[in-house]
């Protein structure tokens, strides 16, 4: 238990320090992507929506703003996939979209790795097994990420968020962060086919 917890501080003061750089080298990039998005996107430019943490606690991710409001006739908004734009995809594929999550980095709501936080609305519909994944920090990339990312279906994906729950250690956190840089530069599972990111999640496949 000592070792388990010696590795948690451990990991906290490591996202820390790297957070605190992080904000610093990419703070001038910061301003250039947000009037960008403001620019093409329009307000807001932050998206925020809550999202479950450790323990399942919810708190509000951040992240830049990637689709535009777009509408039906009737005032609905249009699928996601009609209204991610090409800058968004382009936000999205080389992960710049994911720079105001540093603040949720410093504020102890995530990690830089693990697994990925998902909607709320998806809670109850976790396996006792999958919802493991939550007795973590969720992370801004992990090892789902970097085998497969929105390639790979519901079942593997959580598959993997336990995998790394049971096998969590700062050497394979490094391992991760150094792959998911390689997997940027690829730009490769971004989407499942025909969707603007992954199909939502409906339930385990029984």
């Amino acid at each position: 238990m000592f070792t388990a917890f010696t590795d948690v501080y451990m990991k906290r003061t490591v996202d820390l320090i790297f957070c605190c750089i992080a904000m610093l080298l990419l703070s001038i990039p910061f301003v250039f992507v947000f009037l960008a998005v403001w620019v093409k996107l329009g307000s807001p430019v932050i998206f925020r929506q809550s999202r479950p943490g450790l323990k399942g606690h919810t708190f509000e991710m951040l992240k830049f703003r990637t689709m535009n409001d777009q509408r039906s006739a009737d005032g609905s908004l249009l699928h996601d996939s009609e209204r991610l734009t090409n800058f968004g995809k382009l936000l999205r594929s080389t992960s710049v979209d994911e720079i105001p999550a540093l603040w949720n980095v410093f504020k102890g709501h995530m990690s830089f790795v693990g697994p990925r936080p998902l909607l709320v609305e998806y809670l109850d519909l976790y396996s006792e097994e999958q919802a493991r994944r939550h007795d973590v920090r969720p992370g801004i990339t992990g090892w789902a990420q970097i085998n497969g990312r929105n390639a790979l279906s519901w079942e593997e994906k959580f598959a993997m968020d336990v995998w790394y729950v049971d096998n969590q250690s700062m050497i394979l956190d490094f391992k991760i962060l150094f792959k998911t840089v390689m997997k940027v530069l690829k730009r490769d599972g971004i989407s499942q086919q025909g969707q603007a990111t992954m199909q939502k999640f409906k339930g385990t496949k029984s």
